[in-house]
C-alpha cells in the first residue's frame, strides 16, 4: 500500500476506505489455504546451543530484553507475514543505539539479511545476522504510529509500534529521544529504480526466522507490529516466538 489512502479526502471518507481495504485483506487471508509448515516450525524451535530464554510474544505486543555478548537471539514468525519492528542499544550506553544509515552504508545494501552487521551511531557493531530464512528485511519504512495512521488512514487512536516502543522504553529509563529508524524483520518494502517504494505483502511463512548474534552486551526492544491497515502483517497481526541461547 502506497502513501495516503484517498489523499485530499476527509478523515471520515479515508477511514471508511481504509476499513474496507483492511476487511477485504483479512477475509482473503482467513480464506486462503494454509500449507502444512509443521516441519519448518519444529526446525525453527531447535537451536544449536543451550536455551537461556524462550517466549511467545502476543500479536501486537511489545517486548524487551538483554542479550549478552556472544549470545544469540532467534526471532520466529509463527504464522507468516508478521512484521517485527526492532531496535537494539549498547547496554552500557543506550545513547549508542542502532543506526540505520551506518548499517546501510557499511553493508552496501538497503536491505538487512544474513551477514549484515547492525551498527550504532558511533559505528560500533551491535549485532550480526548469522542466519536468515527470508532475506530482504526493511530498514527504511520505520515504525507505524497512531499519528501516522491518522494521516494515512483517517483513523484515530490505533495501536502502534511507536506506542509499543515507548511503553517498553519506560521500563529501561529510555524515552522518545531514543526512538530512531528501526529494522523491520519480515517486512518487505521494495525500492524501484525511480525511487518509488511501498509496503507490500510480506515474504515470510510460518517457521521462518532470523538469528542475531550480540557483538556486545545489548538491550533489544521489539514491537510485534499491531498494524491492521496495510499488508505488512497480511492485515492480521499474529504472534512471534523469541529464543535466546548460548553456543
Amino acid at each position: 500500500m502506497t502513501g495516503i489512502v484517498l489523499p485530499g479526502a476527509g478523515d471520515e471518507e479515508r477511514a471508511a476506505a481504509a476499513e474496507r481495504l483492511a476487511e477485504a485483506g483479512r477475509a482473503a487471508r482467513l480464506a486462503a489455504p494454509k500449507p502444512d509448515r509443521s516441519a519448518e516450525l519444529a526446525a525453527a524451535a531447535r537451536v544449536p546451543g543451550t536455551v537461556v530464554h524462550d517466549e511467545v510474544v502476543a500479536a501486537g505486543a511489545p517486548w524487551s530484553g538483554r542479550v549478552k555478548a556472544g549470545e544469540y537471539l532467534r526471532i520466529i514468525d509463527l504464522e507468516g507475514c508478521q512484521a517485527v519492528d526492532f531496535l537494539c542499544f549498547d547496554q552500557t550506553d543506550p545513547d549508542n543505539r542502532y543506526n540505520a544509515g551506518n548499517t546501510i552504508k557499511f553493508s552496501g545494501n538497503v536491505y538487512v539479511g544474513q551477514g549484515t552487521t547492525l551498527y550504532s551511531d558511533r559505528a560500533d557493531a551491535l549485532m550480526t545476522v548469522v542466519a536468515d530464512t527470508v532475506g530482504l528485511h526493511d530498514t527504511i519504512a520505520g515504525c507505524c504510529s497512531a499519528e501516522a495512521n491518522r494521516v494515512r488512514y483517517g483513523i484515530e487512536g490505533t495501536p502502534s509500534c511507536r506506542g509499543n516502543f515507548l511503553h517498553a522504553f519506560a521500563g529501561h529509563g529510555l524515552g522518545p529521544q531514543h526512538l530512531v529508524a528501526n529494522v523491520n524483520w519480515f517486512m518487505y518494502v521494495p525500492v524501484e529504480p525511480d525511487g518509488a517504494t511501498a509496503i507490500v505483502d510480506g515474504r515470510s511463512a510460518a517457521g521462518d526466522y532470523v538469528d542475531l548474534r550480540a557483538e556486545r552486551d545489548v538491550l533489544v526492544v521489539i514491537s510485534n507490529c499491531p498494524q491492521r491497515y496495510n499488508p505488512c502483517n497480511a492485515w492480521l497481526p499474529t504472534p512471534i516466538r523469541l529464543i535466546r541461547w548460548t553456543s
